[in-house]
C-alpha cells in the first residue's frame, strides 16, 4: 500500500448564491403574517424606508419642520445595534464613522431641518403597546390557589414544591423521592420528609381545580375527577348518579386496557354488567379530560392568514384569484434622506450610512413585489387547474405535480415550492393550504386521472358511510374503492386510514 501526497487541479461549476437572492426566496417563502413582521422589522431599523400613508400629502413649499426627534432615535437603533453585534456592525458599517455621524447631528453639522417625518407613531411599537397580555403560567395559577388553602407552613412549603414539580398537562410524573432530594435544605438538612410531601400531595389533588390535577398517570386522573363533585349534576336520580360512577370507576381501575381496545363485550363478560350500563359508564368517562391543566392554561391557537383569496366570477362563469395583500404596508423611499445621498455638503460617511441604509429598503421592496407576481402567477395556474375542486370539493381535486407548474410559468421547481411553502387560500370550500393542490395522483378503470387527496377523500366518504356496528376492514375498504373505479392496494388504504386519523374497524365498531 502506498501513500503519498500530491497536488491537483480539477475544473467545475459551481453556483454559489449571493446573500440578497438567498433573502429573496426566504421573503418569497414567507406566509402573509411572517412578511408583515419582516416589514415592520425593517421599517423599524431602516432610516431610508417609510410607510406611505393613504392621508399623506406634501408639506406646503417653505415649511421647515424640526426632525430632529426621528433621526435621533434612527441612531439611537443604531447604537443598539452596533453594541449589541459589533463583528457584523463592522463588517457592515464603519462603526467609528457612524459614531461621528451621531456626534455631527447631535452638534448641528447635519441639516437638521432637511430631515422630514410624517409625525406617525412607531408601528413595531403600536403593535407591542395594543398586544394582549400573556395569562398567568399553569404553576402560577395553581400556586395562587394553594395560597388560598388553610393548611399549616410545612404543608403549604411542601405543596409548592410538588406544584412546581407538575408538567404542562397538569400530570406529576416526578418521584416524590426526586422532589424530596431537590427540597431547599437548612444547615444541609431537608425541611421536607416523605409524609408531609405525601400527605401536601393528597391535598393538592383534593383542594386544588380542575380536577385530575397532580394525578401519576391516566387512571389516577380519571378517578380523581370520578370523585369530583363537578358530576353532581345532570342526573333524574341520585340512584342513577351512583351507579353510572361505579360503573366508569369499574371500567378505569380494573378494564382501562380493554377499554381502550373497544373490548367492550369482553368487558360485560368479565364483570357481569350489561352493554348498556358498560356504554353509559363510558359516556361518562368521555366527559373526562386526560389533560387537566388546559382547563386552566390552551395551547396558543395558531393563526391562520390567508395569502390569497378565490371567489367565484359570475359574470364570466370563472374563478379568480387575488392576493390578500392590502393588509401590507405600501413602502417607499424617503425622498429627503434619498436627496441627502446626494449632497456633497453631508459627510462622506453619513451619505455612506444613508446609502447603505436606502439600498436595503430598495431591495426589499423589490422582493416584496416579487413575491406576490409569482405567488399571483402560480394561483392563476392553479385556479384553472383544478376548477373541478372549487365546483364540487376535494374528492373532484386533480393531480398537479409542481414540476408542470413551472415548466407552464418557465421558473425553477424550487421557485413553485417557496411560493406555495405555507401558504394558505380562502376558496368558497373554506380555508385550504396552498400546497394541497400540488399532488400526484393515478388513473381510474375508465382511464380518468385521480389525485391521491381526492383518494382520500373518496376513503373518507366510505368510512362514513360504513355500517357502524360492523365496521369494513382495510381489505373491505380496498374492495369499496375499487368498486367505484379506484384501485389501491390494502396497505395503501391502512396509510391513508392513518394519515386521515381514522382508526381501525376494531376501534370504529359501536355497540
Amino acid at each position: 500500500m502506498r501513500f503519498d501526497t500530491r497536488q491537483q487541479f480539477k475544473l467545475g461549476q459551481h453556483m454559489k448564491l449571493a446573500p440578497r437572492v438567498i433573502q429573496s426566496m426566504e421573503i418569497l417563502q414567507m406566509p402573509l403574517l411572517e412578511l408583515e413582521e419582516r416589514i415592520e422589522l425593517e421599517l423599524s431599523s431602516n432610516a431610508v424606508l417609510e410607510l406611505v400613508e393613504p392621508e399623506a400629502r406634501e408639506l406646503p413649499e417653505g415649511r421647515t419642520d424640526d426632525h430632529a426627534g426621528e433621526l435621533a432615535e434612527d441612531f439611537d437603533r443604531l447604537d443598539a445595534f452596533v453594541a449589541a453585534n459589533p463583528d457584523a456592525a463592522a463588517n457592515e458599517y464603519n462603526a467609528d464613522s457612524l459614531t461621528d455621524g451621531r456626534d455631527r447631528f447631535e452638534s448641528g453639522t447635519i441639516d437638521r431641518k432637511r430631515l422630514r417625518s410624517d409625525g406617525g407613531s412607531d408601528a413595531k411599537h403600536e403593535a407591542m403597546a395594543n398586544a394582549p397580555a400573556r395569562s398567568a403560567s399553569l404553576h402560577d395559577q395553581l400556586i395562587s390557589q394553594w395560597g388560598l388553602c388553610e393548611v399549616d407552613s410545612a404543608l403549604r412549603a411542601a405543596g409548592e414544591q410538588i406544584i412546581m414539580a407538575l408538567e404542562d398537562d397538569g400530570y406529576l410524573r416526578t418521584p416524590l423521592e426526586e422532589i424530596l432530594d431537590h427540597a431547599p435544605r437548612s444547615n444541609g438538612t431537608s425541611a421536607l420528609d416523605m409524609p408531609t410531601l405525601e400527605r401536601a400531595l393528597t391535598a393538592v389533588q383534593l383542594f386544588l381545580e380542575p380536577a385530575g390535577i397532580a394525578a401519576r398517570d391516566a387512571r389516577e386522573c380519571l378517578l380523581l375527577q370520578l370523585d369530583s363533585a363537578d358530576l353532581d349534576e345532570g342526573w333524574d336520580s341520585d340512584e342513577d348518579r351512583h351507579a353510572t360512577i361505579g360503573v366508569a370507576r369499574l371500567l378505569v381501575t380494573d378494564h382501562l386496557d380493554d377499554l381502550m381496545n373497544n373490548r367492550l363485550p369482553r368487558i360485560a363478560e368479565r364483570t357481569g354488567k350489561s352493554l348498556d350500563e358498560i356504554k353509559a359508564g363510558l359516556s361518562m368517562l368521555r366527559r373526562l379530560s386526560l389533560s387537566p391543566a388546559r382547563r386552566l392554561v390552551t395551547d396558543p391557537v395558531e393563526t391562520i392568514l390567508p395569502d390569497a383569496i378565490v371567489e367565484y366570477d359570475e359574470d364570466h362563469d370563472r374563478y379568480i384569484a387575488y392576493l390578500n395583500d392590502q393588509r401590507l404596508p405600501n413602502l417607499r423611499i424617503n425622498r429627503e434622506y434619498a436627496d441627502l445621498i446626494r449632497d456633497k455638503e453631508v459627510p462622506k460617511r453619513d451619505r455612506d450610512f444613508l446609502k447603505t441604509n436606502k439600498s436595503n429598503a430598495e431591495w426589499l421592496i423589490d422582493a416584496v413585489g416579487q413575491r406576490s407576481k409569482t405567488i399571483q402567477r402560480v394561483l392563476n395556474v392553479v385556479v384553472e387547474a383544478q376548477r373541478d375542486f372549487f365546483d364540487y370539493g376535494p374528492e373532484a381535486i386533480k393531480p398537479l405535480p409542481m414540476t408542470l407548474v413551472a415548466e407552464q410559468l418557465g421558473i425553477h421547481v424550487a421557485t413553485v415550492s417557496r411560493a406555495v411553502a405555507d401558504k394558505h387560500l380562502m376558496t368558497p370550500r373554506g380555508v385550504v393550504p396552498l400546497r394541497r393542490f400540488f399532488t400526484g395522483g393515478t388513473e381510474t378503470d375508465s382511464g380518468e386521472e385521480i389525485s391521491w387527496e381526492a383518494i382520500k377523500a373518496a376513503l373518507q366518504e366510505v368510512v362514513d358511510a360504513e355500517d357502524k356496528a360492523k365496521p369494513m376492514s382495510d381489505d373491505a375498504l380496498a374492495d369499496a374503492l375499487k368498486s367505484r373505479g379506484i384501485e389501491i392496494a390494502r396497505r395503501t388504504v391502512a396509510k391513508y386510514r392513518a394519515q386521515l386519523g381514522i382508526p381501525s374497524a376494531r376501534l370504529r365498531k359501536q355497540y
